[in-house]
């Protein structure tokens, strides 16, 4: 599902739950946290679906008979069993009347209404996981029926069953802000876009050992780890252990939830305990394989003694103010991140931006971290890629086991113009993008063979003409497809037109995505031909330490990569043409409805 699908599905189901609440007497603080598990359950329930089709496929038959799906087949798939009464569909079909349905709870007690089922729902679920032991809420009885089998109609939306990446997380993000924006908010936290999260998942490169994310938000780095390991034929229980912080409560039994729906097992804390800044909450300095991360930037006010009695600050504190605070604590996480790796770890974060080349103190933590040979890649990050934030950010990377030619050596990448455009708020990397990004990553490791099999995999979608030639083809036929659709619509039967009409915007449509993918396959392969790495202005470079000590222990790639030259910026005109004129139709739709809101209202007030 693409960002444009979950944008148009979000809205859509919080248009229908909100209109619930507002007809209730339930305020949203008792709204939000059941609505969300709901979200849960259904999700749970599509994957539940999925994985069940797989393990039917190969499903041994006794007697004539397919032996039944037990929860020990789910959990070597890594998913989570849903007993028959914690299904979706078992719940979404139950009669309006629960008492006719005769049920009956584990310790023999009627169930007389649907909130005391949809309860017990939760309850056999979390029977199923450790992990969700207390965490899924169960004041489903605060619900009357009637607005609760609404809720469950609402989620029954088949929109659900296409989950691919951090849908849950992402869906419960946009209503979370809707129910509470001052938590949505707090202290900088939102939440981290799947591509961002990919990125930093690819290059890391996860196989096993401990993990940890000590800003785990909804667990999205979980999640995209535990997909990649799976990918490699590798089972991520097994081969990691997963640890977590997230000091805001909500977003830790999502966490929980989203881990479980995955079927992946770890150890979050939350509240206190979990506030980094003053405690490491597992013990883990100096052990972990993998640190990813997501910390809110630019926080303030945080105690610097407690800090410096908390340590892992191998660097020394940041600036300290009067009062005793530290004014800007994103060096503090770029100490902890460095300071949880052990002695070959690996850690990938996203940062602001502006702590690539800050002063202060900051610049002597900078260029004490430099001086290690630990720092890795660094990335820019354009605006617009946040959910709910327009800022840009870098990707940082650090390598405690990077090999010896590579040490004294970081790899800047500038992606600030390398994007997909959503829409007029939202930016994304594509697959392929992401891809290449990656791509320059292997070259320079001097992994020549990952980014040749990368060409073998755009030749297995574009066939084995040179990437220009599959360029000018598609476009001469989504022109040739352009003018044939005018003539073929002018042609055709009054009835035909529409059908006409879009019969030839799906085979555009095709073509485009095709055309797509081409441009990205002729972008790698101008720049780094069949395998060889080089620095490519306005993209990427290569410096090493002396260099950068020339620039002040700057770590902001912009400041190395230089501009690429105007006429290679690679843009098509008549695309992004395209681009603005949707955007302005979509302007202009905004504009309409909220014309038409102002004068409802002003009708209702009489003027």
């Amino acid at each position: 599902m693409d960002n444009k699908s979950i944008k148009k599905l979000e809205a859509d189901l919080w248009e229908s739950a909100d209109l619930l609440r507002a007809g209730s007497k339930l305020t949203s603080q008792q709204y939000c946290m059941p609505v969300l598990g709901l979200l849960f359950l259904r999700y749970a329930y599509s994957r539940f679906k999925k994985v069940e089709e797989e393990i039917l496929k190969d499903r041994p038959v006794r007697n004539g008979r397919v032996m039944p799906v037990e929860a020990s087949d789910f959990v070597e798939k890594s998913a989570l069993y849903l007993p028959k009464e914690a299904q979706y569909s078992y719940l979404v079909n139950l009669p309006e009347d629960i008492k006719t349905a005769n049920i009956v709870a584990d310790n023999g007690q009627p169930m007389n209404s649907l909130g005391e089922v949809v309860n017990h729902a939760m309850e056999l679920v979390e029977a199923q996981s450790e992990q969700l032991a207390g965490v899924l809420p169960k004041e489903y009885t605060n619900f009357s029926d009637d607005l609760l089998a609404e809720l469950l109609r609402i989620f029954n939306n088949n929109a659900l069953d296409d989950v691919g990446g951090d849908v849950i997380g992402r869906i419960y993000e946009y209503f979370l802000s809707k129910f509470a924006p001052a938590v949505a908010s707090d202290d900088g936290v939102f939440f981290t876009p799947k591509s961002l999260v990919k990125m930093i998942v690819n290059i890391l490169e996860p196989t096993s050992g401990v993990l940890a994310d000590i800003a785990c938000g909804s667990g999205g780095m979980f999640v995209q780890s535990g997909d990649f390991v799976n990918s490699k034929g590798m089972s991520a229980n097994k081969a990691m252990t997963f640890y977590g912080q997230e000091k805001v409560e909500y977003n830790a039994q999502l966490c929980l939830m989203n881990m479980a729906v995955h079927g992946l097992t770890g150890v979050i804390k939350s509240g206190n305990e979990a506030n980094t800044f003053y405690n490491d909450a597992h013990n883990l300095a100096g052990c972990c394989d993998y640190v990813m991360a997501n910390p809110p930037f630019n926080v303030d006010k945080v105690k610097a003694e407690a800090t410096q009695n908390a340590g892992r600050l191998p660097f020394g504190l940041p600036g300290v103010n009067k009062a005793g605070e530290i004014g800007n604590a994103n060096y503090l996480w770029i100490s902890y991140f460095y300071a949880y790796l052990k002695e070959t770890g690996r850690a990938g974060f996203v940062m602001a931006s502006s702590a690539t080349d800050s002063q202060g103190k900051d610049k002597d933590i900078r260029e004490k971290l430099i001086k290690t040979g630990h720092v890795d890649v660094m990335i820019s990050v354009g605006n617009n890629f946040f959910y709910t934030k327009s800022l840009p950010c870098s990707l940082w990377f650090f390598d405690k086991g990077k090999a010896e030619i590579l040490k004294d050596k970081v790899l800047f990448i500038d992606a600030r113009n390398y994007y997909t455009v959503v829409d007029r708020t939202l930016n994304e990397w594509s697959d392929w993008q992401m891809k290449n990004l990656n791509a320059i990553v292997w070259l320079y490791r001097g992994e020549v063979d990952k980014y040749k099999a990368l060409l073998e995999e755009y030749h297995d979608v574009l066939g084995e003409d040179s990437f220009d030639e599959v360029v000018r083809l598609a476009e001469e036929i989504i022109s040739d497809l352009r003018s044939e659709v005018k003539s073929a619509v002018a042609k055709a039967d009054k009835k035909d037109k529409k059908r006409v009409q879009a019969a030839y915007d799906e085979k555009i449509a095709d073509q485009e995505c095709f055309l797509q993918v081409a441009r990205e396959a002729l972008w790698l392969y101008e720049k780094f031909g069949d395998g060889e790495y080089q620095d490519v202005p306005g993209l990427c470079k290569i410096a090493d330490r002396s260099e950068i000590e020339g620039k002040n222990w700057s770590l902001t790639p912009g400041a190395y990569v230089g501009v690429a030259a105007v006429e290679d910026d690679g843009v098509d005109f008549r695309e992004r043409m395209k681009e603005i004129h949707n955007e302005l139709l979509l302007l202009q739709d905004e504009s309409n409805q909220l014309m038409a809101s102002i004068s409802r209202n002003m009708k209702e007030m009489g003027l």
